[in-house]
């Protein structure tokens, strides 16, 4: 019997009542919706940045593409050479090349013969890299993956007939090491990035027919942890279609709530929008910024990709490498 003066309920009624809020509590954050990002940067840029990134603290990148044939100067030999017309590349062309050598007959040479995943995984996790980068396609266009619209001018068609991007993300995941691809978004010498570009960027049919399909492959082929864009500066993100793609990635990709990306994404956006800013090339602040970001380096001083021409003193010293990597993020190798 109850207390006297005091109403009598079973037992148990109270946890029961509880057990049903509960219920109905969850019930309607489960029919709340999820948060969806629109294309402008206000709203991009109040995404939060996925906190592994901000964990991981060292990375490694890898520079590599047809470049790696001439070897000569830097990664941008091709622009140097016929772009700018510089004289110190157009004498080593002569010097070392038969009348008529193009650069597309770089391609078969780029065989990645010493190309081993595995090792290449096994020497990362080594040195405490716990996100790594690939170039999948640098400024001259050839890419390291079978790219649909990049026909006879990537790793699969052309020189060592295999998928890079892949096979490598497939070894570094075996290892937890968290994967990141680097891409370019223009191409030098494109015909449809040329006739944009005459047009002052008002057309986007290089867009629509290269930049963005390949964009889209990646992350639905490779489904990357982090995009390192590059190759914006000649054009706003209006032409790019940047916030296009980033709010279909933040929404509905299927890394949307994993990937992270960079600040490159039109010649406006450097250190303004984005995930984390790079800001420049070996960035390095003197304050601890705001926002969240990484500075990246290079071991050789005078290229970011692999010259045969580099001396011993154009190689940072280990005890320099040490110094501005332990404080910081992210590696250039």
């Amino acid at each position: 019997m109850g207390a006297p003066g005091k109403k009598w309920r079973p037992v148990g009624t109270e946890l029961l009542l509880l057990l049903l809020l509960l219920g109905a509590t969850e019930s309607v954050r489960r029919a709340q919706p999820l948060r969806r990002y629109t294309p402008d940067w206000p709203s991009l840029d109040s995404r939060p940045l996925p906190s592994w990134f901000d964990e991981a603290k060292f990375g490694v990148f890898i520079h590599w593409g047809v470049f790696s044939v001439p070897a000569w100067g830097s990664e941008w030999f091709w622009w140097n050479w016929q772009g700018a017309g510089r004289p110190q590349y157009q004498r080593f062309m002569r010097d070392n090349y038969p009348p008529g050598f193009s650069y597309a007959d770089f391609g078969p040479q780029f065989t990645a013969r010493f190309f081993h995943p595995e090792e290449w995984a096994d020497l990362f996790q080594a040195a405490g890299a716990k996100y790594v980068v690939l170039t999948t396609k640098h400024h001259e266009g050839f890419t390291n993956w079978p790219s649909p619209v990049s026909w006879n001018w990537n790793s699969k068609d052309v020189g060592p007939h295999r998928d890079l991007v892949g096979e490598l993300g497939t070894a570094l995941r075996k290892r937890n090491i968290r994967y990141g691809l680097y891409h370019s978004l223009l191409e030098w010498f494109h015909p449809l990035y040329l006739f944009d570009k005459k047009n002052g960027f008002k057309t986007q049919y290089f867009v629509s027919a290269k930049t963005m399909p390949e964009l889209y492959d990646l992350v639905n082929r490779y489904k990357p942890d982090l995009i390192w864009s590059d190759g914006e500066w000649e054009c706003p993100d209006t032409y790019w279609n940047s916030t296009n793609f980033l709010s279909w990635l933040y929404n509905d990709s299927p890394v949307k709530d994993e990937v992270v990306v960079n600040d490159r994404w039109g010649q406006n956006c450097s250190c303004h929008h984005g995930g984390y800013y790079n800001c420049e090339d070996k960035f390095k602040p003197q304050s601890l910024p705001d926002h969240k970001w990484e500075m990246c380096t290079s071991i050789d001083k005078f290229s970011w990709g692999y010259r045969r021409d580099m001396a011993i003193s154009d190689v940072t010293e280990e005890s320099e490498i040490i110094s501005v990597t332990a404080p910081l993020s992210f590696l250039f190798f």
